[in-house]
């Protein structure tokens, strides 16, 4: 059954990147938009999106994960072909916000499918085959992206958003295939809002995941404006990323065994992260083109390995401090922390990297040291909380015997 859920997720994440790859350009060159308003209207999507993926989480742990992934995968579709239609900037911020919306809850749900078919000693080693999974199906998107680059006309655009459409209602149809996992129906509404511990938790993991912008806008920026490298490196570092992820990240995943190996595997990644940081900021120096090459490939090379222990780490936290009957919530209550770094990230990494040069690439790493060092207290903490908790309703259930 997983292995249906790396399919859907293979199906929609061959659209998802080729949607990465053609989308900015849409929106300015044919839609017509600046790319100020199109970075504005991310940035509201995403908030949007952090927020309704808690309420779409709750949902699914109300009306089930299957059922709800099934519907929200539909909705993604129906929102890619709007887009299509969406010439106005206030048309567009609402049709993004839906988006990102769908595409929320839909990784929430999802998240509580996969803990509710598998257990708890499997749940960590599945996600980590899915999410290998998804970054082949985003690689072969993101050729495919590249190819209606090359053609630039409005009519390869829309096949690349046709094609996504198309991927998430498969993905759709190859989850409804999949059992419906059975909820407890919990009375409590929203309680992953209540739970300090876990809110720290995610907090945490939000800092970790600045990486995602390093990778995908920083380092590309960093290689042209301050580096003697040739500029087509930046795509061969995300080749790099992409295939490391494929190859090793269901091996890295296999050390997370319990929640005080996952503490170590995120306090490792943050020191390897700081190194990788290191690395980057040495290239500002002249070294030549090749050896700057050198040097940003080995950077790149260790933060993916910083990248792929902080996911194994983290998946095992997240689902292992979540309520099983609130798996739906919590999942997409951590998902935010995905959101937060996207729309943090940006503003960010570019005032410190890029205005400050090898220092603020230093102070980054360190940024991910501390945030690395901070999980294993914080796991400790909610880690207790759980306990008195359990204690007590175990306590409760005895006096009412």
């Amino acid at each position: 059954m997983t292995r249906r859920l790396a399919y859907a997720q293979l199906t929609n994440s061959i659209g998802d990147g080729g949607f990465l790859v053609v989308s900015a350009l849409y929106f300015t060159q044919i839609v017509g938009l600046s790319a100020a308003r199109v970075g504005l209207a991310l940035t509201l999507a995403w908030g949007v999106g952090a927020v309704a993926g808690v309420a779409l989480g709750h949902l699914a742990d109300r009306l089930g994960p299957r059922t709800t992934a099934v519907v929200l995968a539909a909705a993604t579709a129906l929102s890619i072909s709007i887009l299509l239609f969406t010439r106005s900037f206030p048309a567009f911020v609402l049709v993004m916000c839906l988006y990102a919306s769908f595409q929320s809850g839909l990784q929430a749900s999802r998240q509580a499918l996969l803990a509710g078919l598998t257990t708890p000693e499997e749940r960590t080693r599945a996600r980590a085959r899915i999410q290998s999974t998804a970054n082949a199906g985003i690689a072969i998107g993101a050729a495919m992206g590249g190819f209606a680059l090359h053609l630039g006309t409005e009519a390869a655009y829309t096949a690349v958003f046709v094609l996504d459409a198309l991927s998430f209602l498969a993905a759709a149809a190859i989850l409804s295939t999949l059992p419906e996992t059975v909820m407890t129906r919990a009375k409590g509404k929203f309680d992953v809002l209540k739970d300090r511990p876990y809110a720290l938790i995610t907090l945490i993991n939000a800092v970790m995941l600045l990486y995602m912008p390093l990778l995908s806008l920083i380092i590309p920026l960093w290689i042209v404006q301050r580096t003697e490298a040739p500029t087509w490196l930046a795509a061969a570092l995300l080749v790099l990323n992409t295939g490391a992820v494929v190859l090793f990240q269901v091996r890295i995943a296999r050390r997370a065994n319990g929640l005080t190996e996952a503490s170590t595997l995120v306090r490792h990644a943050g020191l390897i992260m700081l190194a990788s940081c290191a690395v980057f900021a040495v290239t500002a120096f002249s070294f030549g083109a090749w050896s700057a090459a050198a040097l940003l490939i080995a950077a790149a090379a260790l933060q993916v390995l910083g990248e792929m222990m902080l996911a194994s780490g983290a998946w095992e936290i997240s689902f292992t401090l979540a309520p099983a009957d609130r798996q739906g919530q919590y999942q997409g209550f951590f998902a935010t922390g995905t959101a937060v770094a996207r729309m943090v990230g940006p503003a960010l990494l570019t005032t410190v990297v890029l205005g400050w040069g090898s220092i603020g690439w230093l102070l980054v790493g360190g940024l991910f040291v501390v945030a690395g060092y901070a999980m294993g207290p914080a796991v400790r903490w909610a880690r207790e909380k759980n306990s008195t908790s359990t204690g007590a309703a175990a306590e409760d259930l005895s006096m009412c015997v």
